[in-house]
């Protein structure tokens, strides 16, 4: 039941990742060039070469803005990397070999004593 629970999360977060991927690479493309523009900014000696990049940026700072959608985006990759990391760790303590000895797996141990 686990794993089918964690396989729906999965599922329900990749696809909100998906439909977020638009707004992500916009929002990733505006944050680099706020960069760009601010070392423009700081290169500048005339006052209307910097009254031009802030107005700039400005433009580019509403583009990023208008895609904070993307902050969902990357909410719901996060979580699609805990569920894969919780599945992983459920996974790995299922395929662990039983080992015989009894300090090792006590409680398995007892319920077979108890049995007989």
């Amino acid at each position: 039941m686990k794993k089918f629970v964690l396989f729906s999360l999965g599922l329900i977060a990749f696809l909100i990742l998906l439909a977020n991927i638009g707004p992500m690479i916009l929002l990733a493309a505006s944050v680099w060039f706020l960069y760009i523009i601010f070392k423009q900014f700081m290169k500048a000696d005339s006052t209307a070469g910097k009254i031009g990049w802030a107005i700039l940026g400005l433009f580019v700072v509403g583009i990023a803005f208008s895609n904070l959608f993307a902050v969902i985006g990357l909410a719901a990759g996060y979580g699609l990397y805990l569920i894969y990391k919780e599945w992983k760790s459920s996974s790995h303590h299922q395929s662990q070999p039983e080992s015989d000895d009894p300090f090792v797996n006590f409680e398995r141990e007892w319920a077979e004593l108890n049995k007989s």
